[in-house]
């Protein structure tokens, strides 16, 4: 008669002497749970554990890891540093038992299936030609970013003779004996220079978290003026719940030139980090060259969990609206790169345009804008309220992290009525002279019923070598390459501007 194997909770353990030559049971996880979640994908998790060590040589196994540790980064330590304790060996278990796992283990081999018909109970025998499973873990990268559901493939079963493309009951197991795990399992060899209770820490980076920073920007139409709110977003995809962790969020682009010593490292710095914060929902300080944001409460992160918490609130920031017109910018698209010096030459280069005017939104990270704390990268949305009251969205955009007292600019979209016109009006070369002029007219067009003021910005892009020798226009020279026009239209008006350069080299 077989042994079926039980799928009851493990005992709970904390160590066991080597000498007994058994597999240790597993422990319950960790206490006082810690989490430093970095803009990369990954996490650094610091955990208590209760451990009861006898002198000399000792085997530990906790369970309830992330799906996605990564083994090289665990760290076990006495943190008082008064006991001596040494890793002898270190294992990671990742082979969770599961129905679907235990027909992959037991794939060729006949099992008995329990079939149920009315209020009788049989058995019937059958064999796994195909368990059809798939490792959790192969729905993940090695940062842990998910990357959607692995397929799962039908079980084939053979019944007398015939293929089933589904279980023909509930599967019976024989017992694998006591080498098996319900939830991913560190396990230890230790050497302890005394016996005891032992209150260790246990520190390792995992992948399996991201978090992102979103903004709300809410304005009054035509005030001036625009509401900020920030979110945080964690999102926990490690295979593991964290119940009332104390959460740090680090933002800043961290250089991994070697992974596994660049994580271990960050797990070292997570591990310095001080945790005294004030009451606020998230608090935010300097860290190395970095920045860390702490969570005040403890959070549960449950696996597969998304959790928001207000990052900022800002009332009444000031803003302006730009309007920019940049007529000849490499697919009518902010951010256009030019600079080469077969350019010269390039007789129609730059001469196509488009009439797109953009509407850039800016304010100032400050605290005179109500604002002035650094801000994580992440996407700011735009909404403004109609004068009936109808809150509707205008536009979004990324910005990187910005430290405070920086001017945010966020294109948004196009404007409707506005319009700009690009034509080149004059073009001479002679490159026996190594020269070139080149003239533009800019027509622009409001069809607003108030003034507007354009931006128009041009891009000298012939050669870096350039004089502007007529202008209708003031200009302002921004670099080597590039003036900008600032231009007032009245209301459904139309301003033209004119310009000649020329170049030589």
């Amino acid at each position: 008669m077989h042994r079926l194997l039980s799928l009851a909770p493990l005992l709970l353990a904390c160590a066991t002497p080597a000498a007994a030559q058994q597999p240790p049971p597993a422990s319950a996880a960790g206490r006082d749970p810690a989490l430093t979640i970095y803009n990369g994908g990954f996490a650094v998790v610091r955990e208590t554990l209760d451990l009861l060590l006898a002198a000399g040589v000792n085997q530990v196994a906790v369970s309830g890891m992330t799906t996605t540790l990564e083994p090289d980064s665990v760290i076990l330590r006495d943190p008082a540093g008064a006991r001596a304790l040494s890793i002898l060996e270190q294992s990671y278990r990742n082979d969770p038992v599961t129905q679907e796992r235990l027909l992959q283990l037991f794939e060729g081999r006949t099992i008995r299936f329990q079939v149920q018909r009315g209020e009788s109970v049989s058995t019937i025998e059958g064999r796994i030609v195909r368990s059809g499973y798939a490792p959790p873990v192969a729905q993940y990268d090695r940062w842990g970013n998910w990357q959607g559901p692995q397929a799962q493939q039908q079980p084939v079963i053979e019944v007398d003779g015939e293929l089933r493309f589904a279980l023909p009951g509930l599967p019976l197991f024989p017992s694998l004996g006591d080498d098996t795990v319900l939830q991913p399992t560190l396990g230890w060899v230790l050497r302890a220079g005394e016996g005891g209770p032992l209150a260790a820490e246990l520190a390792y980076v995992t992948g399996g978290f991201t978090w992102e920073a979103d903004y709300n920007a809410v304005s009054e139409e035509g005030s001036g003026k625009l509401d900020l709110v920030g979110w945080i977003t964690m999102q926990n995809r490690s295979g593991k719940t964290f119940r009332e962790a104390k959460v740090k969020l680090m933002a800043g682009d961290v250089s991994k030139v070697d992974e596994a010593d660049a994580l271990r490292q960050l797990g070292y710095m997570a591990m310095r980090a001080s945790q005294a914060e004030d009451e606020k929902a998230v608090t935010e300080k300097a860290f190395d060259e970095f920045h860390l944001y702490t969570v005040a409460r403890p959070l549960t992160l449950r696996d597969a969990e998304s959790k928001q918490v207000e990052l900022v609130r800002a009332v009444g920031v000031p803003e302006k609206r730009l309007y920019v017109y940049d007529g000849a910018a490499m697919g009518g698209v902010p951010g256009g790169d030019w600079g080469n010096a077969d350019f010269r030459y390039a007789h129609d280069f730059g001469v196509q345009g488009h009439k797109k005017v953009w509407v850039v939104r800016e304010f100032r990270n400050d605290q005179a804008s109500g604002l002035g704390v650094p801000l994580p990268k992440g996407k700011v949305r735009f909404y403004t309220r109609d004068r009936d009251g109808q809150l509707e969205f205008t536009g979004e955009n990324l910005i990187d992290h910005t430290p405070k007292d920086e001017t945010l600019r966020l294109y948004t979209g196009n404007s409707f009525d506005l319009v700009g016109e690009r034509t080149r009006t004059d073009f001479r070369v002679s490159q026996a002279e190594d020269w070139f002029d080149e003239a533009f007219s800019i027509k622009l067009r409001n069809h607003k019923a108030e003034p507007v003021t354009f931006t128009v910005v041009e891009h000298l892009y012939r050669w870096s070598n350039w004089e502007v020798r007529k202008s209708s226009h003031p200009y302002a020279k921004k670099d080597s390459r590039t003036i900008e026009f600032t231009v007032e239209v009245p209301a459904d008006g139309e301003v033209e501007v004119g310009y000649g350069v020329h170049y030589s080299w």
